[in-house]
């Protein structure tokens, strides 16, 4: 074990967003876990413990955190309160992890918040056995940054698991928990109901607890830490539940029994049944948050209307169509091909993937096989992302040969799958009828993002 106290440089104030970036990044990565709260309560502390400034809705699970949080933080804004939300991993710039008011704070002001706790930072790395990392000293810095805005709720998804995921220094109001799946099973393990314990570590003393639908064995997890601690449940299919979805042109019609009201024929912008859940979530974990008052139906009509999630089966060009969707296991992948078949009508489907080499990979291929006529293999930009050519070989055996091309750039990957997805009649469908989905990382979509927004059509 390494004496951080022997070797912990002084850290220095920033001056522009990319010194703050690269001080961040200067750290331990998110994927170098020590299991422990130790280093983020000693920061908390000295910062005056920020995260009891306001209160918090939790959220944690296997997909669909980042969805429902938006739509909280929506729902919660359209009814006057100012809100932060604190989620991980960004999709595009850092400061996305860290918004008030619905927006990312700027850069000046996630220098200021890096600045603010830069000094307690050195004071925390000199005294613990490891120095915090990236993901304690974000969290560190979003906490401080909702109690200076100030907010009178953040909105916080964990980063992973739940009991000893940083942000688990506070205590969340309402915990929420989306359905509970396998993922990273390299951290997590690869029980369902070791990883629901870990996940339930959320629940505290008192709070309110919404419940997504679970497998039978986790919520007899979940629901024993429910009761151990003393919390009160609402359960998706008891307390609230979806009880009609349409699938219809840029969304869907849904209607919902939430905790105290009906809510009826709201039109959600987004696609699948996943996303219906996710809204059934979001507007009972506002009305626990709110105590027993119904929410305001237009109010609610109109937040879902405008809702957006980026890179979650957003559609981001045209001419040919290309959707991007940032599922990274197969439960999330098994959740977007089922959406794809029921919501869009491409033929021929051209995917470009891009992993991460410590995900279930033949999962993910496994999951979107059916969808897909052809599968471009290629990588993001990280240090963690699989080759292209190792994609390759995998999804070789799975998809065969003849459906399987490597292109390691991922600007010319998405280049050459348009030039595919326009010429439909290479793989016997009608021209205009094809498309592009770009998946298999949250990384690797918001580099898709970046370099495709520039020339939408």
């Amino acid at each position: 074990m390494t004496d951080a106290s022997h070797a912990a440089p002084e850290v220095r104030p920033a001056r522009t967003f990319a010194e703050a970036e690269d001080a961040l990044l200067s750290r331990w990565p998110e994927t170098r876990l020590e299991p422990s709260l130790d280093r983020i309560r000693a920061l908390a502390e000295l910062l005056g413990n920020p995260q009891r400034a306001y209160r918090v809705v939790h959220l944690t699970g296997t997909n669909g955190k980042t969805s429902t949080s938006r739509m909280v933080d929506a729902l919660l804004r359209a009814l006057d309160l100012r809100t932060g939300r604190f989620t991980s991993p960004h999709v595009e710039r850092m400061n996305e992890r860290i918004s008030v008011d619905g927006e990312p704070i700027d850069d000046e002001a996630f220098v200021r918040a890096f600045n603010d706790v830069a000094p307690y930072l050195w004071m925390v790395d000199h005294d613990q056995p490891h120095p915090l990392s990236f993901f304690e000293a974000v969290v560190g810095m979003a906490f401080a940054a909702f109690a200076d805005a100030p907010v009178d709720v953040a909105v916080v998804e964990v980063g992973m698991g739940g009991g000893w995921d940083a942000t688990n220094v506070a205590d969340g109001d309402v915990a929420v928990v989306l359905p509970v799946a396998l993922d990273h099973a390299n951290y997590l393990g690869d029980d369902l109901r070791l990883i629901a314990r870990e996940k339930a570590g959320i629940i505290k003393a008192g709070s309110r607890v919404v419940l997504a639908e679970q497998t039978p064995e986790v919520a007899a997890v979940l629901l024993e830490r429910v009761a151990e601690v003393g919390a009160t449940v609402a359960r998706e299919g008891i307390e609230f539940s979806v009880l009609s979805r349409v699938p219809g042109v840029g969304g869907q019609v849904i209607s919902v029994q939430g905790l105290h009201a009906r809510y009826d024929d709201l039109f959600l912008p987004l696609h699948g049944a996943h996303q219906a859940q996710n809204a059934a979530v979001a507007l009972a974990t506002v009305e626990a948050l709110l105590g027993g008052e119904p929410l305001d139906d237009e109010l609610v009509r109109a937040t879902f209307a405008d809702f957006t999630s980026p890179g979650r089966l957003e559609v981001i060009r045209s001419s040919p169509t290309i959707v991007l969707d940032a599922a990274h296991n197969p439960a999330g992948a098994a959740a977007t091909a089922a959406t794809l078949e029921e919501s869009f009508a491409f033929s021929p489907l051209i995917g470009v993937m891009g992993v991460m080499a410590d995900k279930d990979v033949e999962g993910l291929l496994a999951a979107f096989e059916p969808e897909l006529t052809h599968l471009i293999c290629t990588r993001n930009s990280t240090p963690r992302s699989m080759s292209g050519a190792e994609l390759g070989r995998r999804a070789e055996e799975i998809f065969g040969p003849d459906r399987v091309t490597v292109v390691e750039d991922l600007s010319e990957a998405i280049d050459r799958a348009a030039a595919l997805a326009e010429a439909g009649e290479a793989f016997g469908d009608a021209l205009g009828s094809g498309g592009v989905l770009v998946t298999g990382s949250v990384i690797t979509v918001g580099e898709a993002r970046t370099m495709l927004k520039g020339r939408r059509k």
